[in-house]
Formats: C-alpha cells, structure tokens, sequence
C-alpha cells in the first residue's frame, strides 16, 4: 500500500474492533449486514455527488 493510503493508529484499531464483531456474527447475519453496508456506501455516493454538484453550481439547477 501507498504511503498516504496507509490507516492511521485510531483507524487501525476501529478496523480491529469491527473485524471482532463481524467474527461473532452468524451467516445470516453478516449477509445482512453486507446488504446494508452496500446501501449505506450507494447513499454516501450519491450525497457526495450531489454536494459537488451544488458546490461547482452544476447538474439540474445550477447556481450561477
């Protein structure tokens, strides 16, 4: 991995501490979980890009 792309010392434990909870997680379970956190990644994506857009006056109704 690239230098700048590296996890800092919090997010390294956050990962290890998610990582605990997905390993008592049944089958089901984590294929739920999965579902949701895909859904949850499509709503993050789709508010990012409706930001720029407002923020660079672009898309449907541009600010000018």
């Amino acid at each position: 991995m690239d230098e700048p792309t590296k996890l800092s010392l919090e997010q390294q434990f956050n990962l290890r501490s998610f990582e605990t909870q997905v390993e008592k997680m049944s089958h089901e379970q984590a294929q739920h979980f999965l579902v949701k956190l895909y859904e949850q990644m499509m709503m993050r994506e789709t508010m990012y890009k409706h930001f720029l857009r407002h923020e660079w006056g672009i898309g449907p109704n541009p600010q000018v």
